[in-house]
Formats: structure tokens, C-alpha cells, sequence
């Protein structure tokens, strides 16, 4: 019995198969390298390839043993989605289904999916739950959605089970400061200001300073990438107990403004950060926050870095050991 993680050179697929494999879990990877990092994973457990690739995949299976997946592969910016929506279309979705049909074909019959908060679009109930309306506002998370709406489907007709995780926004990095976040390009705010902070960027911009909130700036829940990586593996534990199909989100529940998270990083580096406010972005919503009581309630998640100054505190470590 073995799982693959597809993606799992990448961000949270790194530090989850580092996790699995603290839990004794057999573990094979399979990346293309066009997001991952050969160096974020044991090259014994890296096979490098496309999940694209029906016939490495089956060879995969059979030769491993694979019994479920989990499943990071896919593009994940933003802003580039809807520049360049027929890659997103391509890399996220037909992939994906090449790599469900190949599962089935080979009798695999459990996923564990990576997905996002971005299905909500810009909901006005806070904080959300999984019953809160879908309406992706951009190509990204059109394909998550398109994806879990394939899971379903596939559900029906060929008994697959899936759990779909949907997360806020991921930060941190592992306690050993081996692994962390590498985006190319880096997009996400924490990593943005710890540039700044180490001197790689002359500042940090603020998109608005004029939203409802307390001090003028949007607020997103942060949720650490270990958290992430458990929630993943309590998800695969689940499937494989025969638990049924379900989405859940993963967010601590708080939310922190960008000012906040500004403030933090100064705190935990001992750096005064320079920063600009600037106009507002198009489309950012002012308050995104997670309710992650379901996925609490049914598979015992409980994420343990719950504090902003800690989850940016790993991430810094990280950073420093990198540029050492």
C-alpha cells in the first residue's frame, strides 16, 4: 500500500509527504518540477513526470502499489489565470481528469484533493462555511470548482471518493526551516514583506488603506503549512477507513489586516519594513475568514500554530537559512 502525491515538490505537497513519511507512510511523488522543488523532497521518493502521462502513471501504480492519492498538481496564480486562462483550463483541469481516468482504470479509488478558498469568490456571510454559495471570481478558482464538481460526478458513476480541501491562505514554514515557500513568481504577502525585511525589496505595497475594517486594510485568515499538511493526511486516514465524500475548509477562523501582518513581521525579524499605500486592487474582497468547525468536528483537525507571530516566525527561518 502506497499513496502518490502528485505536486508534492510544491509548497504544502512538500511538507505534507515530509509529515507522511514521519508517519511511516509509503510515499512515492510525482512532479513535473514546473512549480516544485527537486531539492524539497528525497530523491529516492521523486519521480519526475507529468500526471499527464497516462502510461507513467499506470507503470506508477502497478509498480508501487498505489492505493490512494493526493492530489497538489495544478497552477495556482491568480492574476495569471486570467491573462492566460487556457493554461490554467489545461493544466488544471484535463490533467486532472487524465489522472482520474487512469486511477480508475487501475481501480484507485480514493482522492484527497487540493483546492481553495477562491471557490467562494467574494461571499458577504462571514466567516464562511461550506454551504456559503460558489461563485469563483477568477479563472483559478473556476477550475477548483470545475474539479470538485468532476469528483462528484465521477463519485456517481464510478465510486470514487474523494474529500476536497479548501484553504485560506497558507503560510509558514516547516519547524526545521529545511522547507518552505518558493513561488516563482512569489505572490503571497508574508513572503512579499520577509522579502522586504531581508532587503530584497525596496518596499512593500498596500492595496487600500479605505475598507471596512479597522484599520483600513483587507483581512485574510492565515493558516499554517504544517496545519494544511495534517489536514491532508487526516482526510487520507479518513478515506481509507471508508468515510464518504466531503469538502471542507481549513482556516484558523481568525483574520489578521495587512497592516497587522506588516506589524508582526516587524515584530519577529527586528526590521522597521517600508511600505506604500497604494489604490486598491480590482476584485479583493475586504474580509475573507474561514469557519473550519466541520473538518474539526468530523476528522478531529486542530491546527496547532494559531498565532500570526509564530507561523511567520517559521517562515523566517526559513527564509534566513536559504539566504545564508
Amino acid at each position: 500500500m502506497a499513496i502518490l502525491v502528485t505536486g508534492g515538490a510544491g509548497y504544502i505537497g512538500s511538507h505534507t509527504v515530509k509529515d507522511l513519511i514521519r508517519q511511516e507512510k509509503e510515499v512515492i511523488v510525482l512532479d513535473n518540477l514546473q512549480n516544485g522543488h527537486r531539492q524539497a523532497v528525497d530523491k529516492d521518493k521523486l519521480i519526475i513526470g507529468d500526471i499527464s502521462d497516462r502510461k507513467l502513471v499506470t507503470r506508477i501504480i502497478k509498480e508501487f502499489g498505489i492505493t490512494s492519492v493526493i492530489h497538489f498538481a495544478a497552477d495556482s496564480i491568480v492574476g495569471e489565470s486570467m491573462i492566460n486562462p487556457s493554461k490554467y483550463y489545461n493544466n488544471n483541469v484535463i490533467k486532472t481528469i487524465n489522472l482520474l481516468d487512469t486511477m480508475i482504470e487501475n481501480n484507485v479509488k480514493t482522492i484527497v484533493f487540493s483546492s481553495t478558498a477562491a471557490v467562494y469568490g467574494e461571499p458577504d456571510v462571514m466567516p464562511i462555511t461550506e454551504y456559503v454559495r460558489t461563485n469563483p471570481t477568477n479563472v483559478y478558482g473556476r477550475t477548483k470548482l470545475m474539479i470538485e464538481n468532476i469528483l462528484q460526478d465521477y463519485e456517481r458513476a464510478y465510486e470514487l471518493r474523494y474529500i476536497a480541501l479548501r484553504y485560506f491562505n497558507a503560510a509558514g514554514a516547516d519547524e526545521s526551516g529545511k522547507i518552505g515557500e518558493g513561488h516563482n513568481p512569489e505572490t503571497h504577502l508574508i513572503p512579499l514583506v520577509l522579502f522586504t525585511a531581508l532587503g530584497k525589496r525596496e518596499k512593500i505595497l498596500i492595496f487600500g488603506d479605505d475598507y471596512n475594517t479597522p484599520d483600513g486594510t483587507c483581512i485574510r485568515d492565515y493558516v499554517h503549512v504544517s496545519d494544511l499538511a495534517q489536514a491532508h493526511i487526516l482526510a487520507l486516514n479518513a478515506l481509507e477507513q471508508g468515510y464518504k465524500s466531503s469538502v471542507y475548509n481549513l482556516g484558523n477562523g481568525n483574520g489578521f489586516s495587512v497592516k497587522e501582518v506588516i506589524e508582526a513581521a516587524e515584530r519577529v525579524t527586528g526590521v522597521k519594513i517600508n511600505k506604500e499605500v497604494v489604490n486598491r486592487r480590482p476584485g479583493d474582497p475586504a474580509v475573507l475568514v474561514a469557519c473550519s468547525e466541520k473538518i474539526k468536528k468530523e476528522l478531529g483537525w486542530q491546527p496547532l500554530y494559531t498565532s500570526l507571530d509564530k507561523i511567520i516566525e517559521t517562515a523566517w527561518k526559513w527564509y534566513l537559512q536559504k539566504n545564508s
